[in-house]
């Protein structure tokens, strides 16, 4: 039988669904300050300052006042600051935003401030009383905010934002990816009323698939309540009722049509309360291993991929954060003829789940523990715990996701490997109904045969032990081999599971042409992807591929003047959206790969 997960601690609990509760969009213009000195937090002495700029005090205001939000600069949020101000494209560091709040009209309601995310360290005060501080910058946060709302003034909230990279933060200093800063997804004011659904999960269990099981968490008076979840098209009208927590599970049959690539079924779903009510769509479908094979709906697929950034396509690369833009970025995934996408390197924005749900394409979400964090530090390994946390209590009701990932080429040690069993045991804990998965290594080798050289490359990461499908990052015939060479390479797994090949390909600007041996060409672009997909036909374990990446994406790490011009090239489009001519080498794949 299906454990039904737990709801976590409160505070890593954001309201579900919060679109489809009363709410008002903070969207717009916000007046910021750059604070580099962090002047507006800390006095000269370190300390923090009790008259720092949360309390929006002009010079009017205070005598020693020496700032004046008002008079400030706007920024849209949401948004990045790095793409709209040219002084702030390198920026890291402290910024500080203000808004004004509408005026309280919830005489009998609750009012909600929730952030969709915030890059990195965010701390927020309302009329200058301190709410919610949260640190990771792909995740959703909120604080109540009822009693601190008056009429008859103007209420405002004031944001301090730090894009600071840190050795001891997730994702670490050292990443591959632009440090876009700032509040950079959507700011709601949500109206609740006193008691309501806070949260829920509802998906068929993958032990008995003919019955679907979840919960539901209330949040406000813990009396027992009486809770009526609806499927209008499957005529099911199904009543409980909580404990003195709020919680209540739930279980029963149900004849569904199942969820697919092809066929993206979803239905209404309608949780009630007395005096409250939460509307979703849900897609029911299961996911599980056999072997080396991948069920959905008990039949083996292969998951036909790209992976992709949370980056905008256009004449400005940003940080996408709508639902316009995520639907852009699926329909290019769709033409290319995926029935899958991996999300990397962190928890996307809340619109891309559901677009991925609604265009039937397949995910894996990934939290940003990234190349080698602090793996001794308890206090990181609590930070990548709440981070994994609240991606999955966000989207574990979104369908179209069937792996969460841990991890990101991590180097092989024993703390390492504790550190990640650790968040594979917490994502198993809170979602038992999917699989888990990291991007690793392999281990290279040679052996002679035949009187020819075979490359060898070898599974053996420990962590694979503890997961259910295998995911391989390599780039050969670009970083380690000659495409020459990738024809004799040999692939080894004794662990009896699918594998993933998470990442390969080449970089090439659009338009530069060549011969297919010239680096830097889509000419040699498509030499690589030819000799790659070729050997992934000899490599009986694989059933799936996501290649790197689907756009070209910015990143401080790629500086080659007229080539990469701060940006990863290896996109099967350009950042503009223009096709490569790998983009057919793929697509024409996909089409003949069952």
């Amino acid at each position: 039988m299906l454990t039904i997960p737990s709801p976590p601690q409160a505070d890593m609990t954001s309201i579900q669904n919060p679109y489809k509760r009363t709410h008002t969009s903070l969207s717009g213009d916000w007046h910021y300050i750059v604070d580099p000195y962090e002047t507006g937090f800390y006095d000269m002495f370190g300390g923090e300052n009790n008259f720092g700029y949360f309390r929006n005090l002009t010079p009017e205001d205070h005598w020693a006042s020496e700032y004046n939000f008002s008079a400030s600069p706007t920024l849209k949020v949401p948004g990045d600051w790095n793409t709209q101000e040219d002084k702030l494209f390198w920026y890291e560091g402290t910024l500080w935003y203000f808004h004004e709040l509408p005026e309280s009209k919830a005489i009998h309601n609750r009012l909600f401030l929730r952030f969709g995310g915030a890059n990195y360290d965010s701390i927020v005060w309302v009329n200058g009383q301190e709410v919610v501080r949260h640190t990771g910058g792909f995740t959703p946060f909120e604080a109540e905010v009822t009693q601190l709302l008056q009429q008859g003034i103007k209420n405002f909230v004031v944001v301090k934002v730090n894009n600071e990279r840190l050795r001891d933060g997730v994702p670490t200093k050292n990443t591959d990816w632009w440090n876009y800063g700032g509040i950079t997804r959507e700011v709601l004011l949500v109206e609740t009323p006193e008691v309501f659904v806070r949260d829920y999960f509802c998906q068929l269990d993958p032990k008995a698939p003919e019955q679907i099981k979840g919960f539901v968490q209330l949040d406000g008076n813990p009396t027992p309540t009486e809770v009526t979840i609806n499927l209008t098209e499957l005529d099911i009208t199904h009543v409980v009722t909580t404990d003195s927590q709020g919680f209540a599970g739930f279980s029963f049959l149900a004849d569904t049509e199942r969820w697919s690539p092809e066929s993206p079924k979803l239905y209404d779903l309608v949780i009630s309360i007395a005096g409250d009510q939460i509307k979703d769509k849900i897609g029911f479908r299961t996911i599980e291993t056999r072997g080396e094979d991948i069920l959905l709906n008990g039949e083996p697929i292969f998951l036909k991929g790209i992976s992709l950034h949370e980056e905008s396509i256009g004449e400005t690369a940003k940080r996408a954060n709508s639902e316009s833009e995520a639907r852009q970025l699926f329909d290019e995934v769709k033409a290319l003829g995926c029935n899958y996408a991996r999300l990397a390197h962190y928890p996307h924005n809340d619109h891309m789940a559901r677009m991925a749900d609604e265009k039937g394409v397949l995910l894996w979400c990934e939290v940003p523990v990234y190349w080698s964090v602090n793996w001794e530090s308890e206090e990181v390994l609590d930070n990548a715990r709440t981070q994994l946390t609240e991606m999955i209590v966000r989207d574990r009701n979104r369908t179209s996701i069937i792996l969460w990932s841990i991890a990101n080429e991590t180097p092989v040690s024993d703390a390492r490997t504790k550190f990640l069993i650790e968040l594979n045991t917490t994502a198993k804990t809170l979602d038992p109904t999917r699989l888990t998965t990291a991007a690793m290594f392999m281990r290279p080798d040679k052996l002679e045969e035949d009187g020819r050289t075979l490359r060898t490359y070898t599974l053996d990461d420990p962590l694979a032990d503890h997961l259910d499908v295998l995911g391989c990052n390599q780039y050969l015939g670009w970083y380690y081999t000659k495409v020459s060479d990738i024809a004799n390479s040999r692939w080894v797994s004794d662990k009896n599971k699918p594998l993933l090949m998470s990442e390969f390909g080449a970089g090439a600007p659009k338009g530069k042409r060549g011969g297919p041996e010239d680096r830097w060409t889509e000419d040699y672009q498509v030499s690589v992807y030819e000799a790659q997909l070729s050997m992934m036909e000899d490599i009986s374990f694989i059933r799936g591929l996501s290649p790197w990446i689907l756009k070209d994406f910015r990143t401080p790490k790629r500086p080659l003047a007229g080539v990469q011009d701060y940006f990863n090239r290896k996109g099967l489009i350009s950042d503009t959206g223009e096709r490569k001519l790998a983009w057919d080498i793929v697509h024409e794949y996909y089409q003949k790969r069952s």
